[in-house]
């Protein structure tokens, strides 16, 4: 743990009530002088994990070509590539923040560095769809020890009044990554193959590497306790079956499927099991009662809401695009960036909206406007004026940056900074999990009421055998295949697929919206208000100077 016995300076009465008397530091000097940098070489590896699944979503439409320009992937190998990374990053994240907490969070996040470059390069040099999933799979165990890490380091490098600071920039630079990462995949498409799009990480693997290693601090839970291994394989079985279950049923889409009923069913089961194993247990990997603290269960709910909102909206997004408004991948990537530029200005200034109004006002007026942005796209059709996308993007990354960073803040500050890998490990698991959620839901909405729209247009093409009928049907990129195998013939096809594909659209936002409202239904509710937020970082420190003088 990064702590230290350094006198505070004198100022404004303390927490206690003395005079003069201020929390004492935490951060060693040397650290504290030192913490931007360290923040700028954790932003690097948090971009490159991020980034490289926004990146993969503008190269699918390359990789599925036949070789030599792709690996002739079909759609369902598609999407396990980008299934396997997130099924292995969901269901390690959790323990991994349980093992940066105990072994070290620096030695934790070179190790997840390390294999997600490994990851990389073999993902660049994969010679088919099978060895794609599989080399996707090593970077999402790469991954899953870099991101709980970083935002873990910061909170240990960091005084608790920059805290807030700190994490809105991190959270701007989640942002950033998911914008740049279409822009970055469309200009290395349009000069390399598709592999460039995993072998630009190694660079910035290299680099981040040898700056971590100069730079970052190491800092662990100096009381880790007995382990917990019990603890910790049914939170990674029942992750992995609840998030497969998600996946499986959006590609199905069918949720009452069998497979998609018992695996997602089986994990929840499991997941239950894990809760009340942790109550009873002397040792929890986890301590559950940290879920009655108000301030950590519903800042982790938004996060799960949110982010199911807007990956469900921002996956299909890419369709309509391109695929309706005819723009390339290097174009539809930069149609993302007032998103990353909402996240970028506004994320590490929301900390003053906060200040002034209180975290629970702060997010509950996000929450509404994404809800609004989202169901702002039912005002997208062929040819509504790409100005509006832009603003609906603008607001959208606005609202982000004013729920992400203070339901971050709200998390963390509410565990002790020694179990900060965990804190960090359960923001990120629900985020992943409220994202896959809504990718699989919202796509399956999306797949389902597409697929009703069109086929009755596939019925009258003439000599198509069921399987193809049924290929043309799960996407308008399946539909739109199909027109252009079958030439002249086959463009009576495109209007009927783009009026149904908006109709789709339409209908999934709406769903979208519903859920954003949910969100700020839990934060207006649940989130305590500037008042209580306000008493609670008053006692905090001196808990905090306790648990420092029992660690001397």
């Amino acid at each position: 743990m990064a702590a230290s016995g350094d006198p505070a300076p004198s100022g404004p009465p303390g927490p206690s009530g003395t005079p003069g008397a201020a929390p004492p530091r935490r951060v060693p000097e040397a650290v504290h002088r030192r913490r931007w940098a360290i923040l700028t070489v954790l932003l690097f590896s948090l971009l490159i994990v991020v980034l490289d699944n926004s990146i993969l979503n503008v190269a699918m439409k390359t990789i599925a070509a036949p070789a030599p320009t792709g690996l002739g992937a079909t759609q369902s190998q598609l999407e396990w590539a980008i299934n396997s990374y997130t099924l292995v990053f969901a269901g390690i994240l959790f323990t991994a923040g349980l093992l940066g907490d105990r072994l070290g969070r620096k030695k934790v996040l070179l190790f997840g560095m390390v294999v997600f470059g490994i990851g990389s390069v073999l993902s660049a040099l994969a010679g088919s769809p099978g060895e794609l999933i599989t080399f996707r799979a090593v970077m999402g165990f790469g991954g899953a020890f870099v991101m709980p890490a970083t935002l873990a380091i910061i909170m240990n490098v960091f005084e608790r009044d920059e805290q807030p600071k700190a994490i809105g920039i991190w959270a701007g630079a989640v942002g950033l990554a998911i914008a740049i990462g279409p822009v970055t995949g469309g200009i290395l498409l349009e000069h390399f193959w598709w592999g460039s799009v995993f072998l630009v990480n190694v660079p910035i693997v290299i680099v981040g590497l040898i700056a971590m290693v100069l730079l970052v601090p190491d800092s662990k839970d100096p009381k880790p306790g007995r382990l917990d291994p019990v603890g910790v394989l049914l939170s990674v079985v029942g992750l992995v079956l609840l998030v497969y279950g998600i996946i499986k049923g959006g590609q199905l889409a069918d949720f009452s499927d069998p497979e998609v009923f018992g695996t997602a069913g089986g994990g929840l089961l499991v997941l239950v099991l894990f809760v009340l194993h942790e109550r009873r247990s002397a040792h929890p990997a986890i301590d559950v009662r940290y879920f009655r603290n108000p301030a950590f269960s519903a800042a982790v709910t938004s996060i799960a809401l949110v982010f199911f909102a807007l990956m469900g909206t921002t996956f299909f997004i890419v369709f309509y695009t391109q695929s309706v408004r005819g723009y390339s991948p290097l174009e539809s990537g930069l149609l993302l960036l007032p998103i990353a530029v909402a996240q970028m200005f506004f994320a590490p200034r929301a900390r003053l909206v906060v200040e002034r109004f209180g975290a629970r006002v702060v997010c509950t007026v996000g929450m509404l406007l994404v809800a609004a942005t989202t169901a702002g796209f039912l005002l997208l059709d062929q040819d509504t004026p790409i100005w509006v996308l832009e603003v609906l993007f603008f607001f959208q990354g606005t609202a982000m940056a004013h729920i992400m960073p203070p339901a971050t803040v709200s998390i963390m500050q509410s565990l002790p900074r020694e179990k900060a890998g965990s804190g960090s490990a359960v923001n990120n698991t629900f985020r992943q999990v409220g994202g896959a959620l809504g990718v699989a839901v919202l796509g399956s909405l999306l797949s389902t009421t597409y697929r009703d729209g069109i086929s009755g247009t596939l019925d009258d093409v003439p000599g198509l055998s069921d399987s193809a009928r049924h290929a043309a049907g799960e996407s308008i990129e399946g539909t739109l295949g199909l027109a252009e195998k079958l030439g002249p013939s086959g463009k009576a096809l495109v209007g009927p697929a783009q009026d149904a594909f908006i109709h789709a659209m339409h209908i999934t936002v709406t769903g979208a919206s519903a859920v954003a409202l949910l969100g700020a239904a839990v934060v207006a509710l649940f989130l305590p208000g500037k008042a209580a937020a306000a008493a609670a970082g008053r006692s905090r420190p001196e808990a905090e100077k306790e648990q420092a003088g029992a660690d001397a």
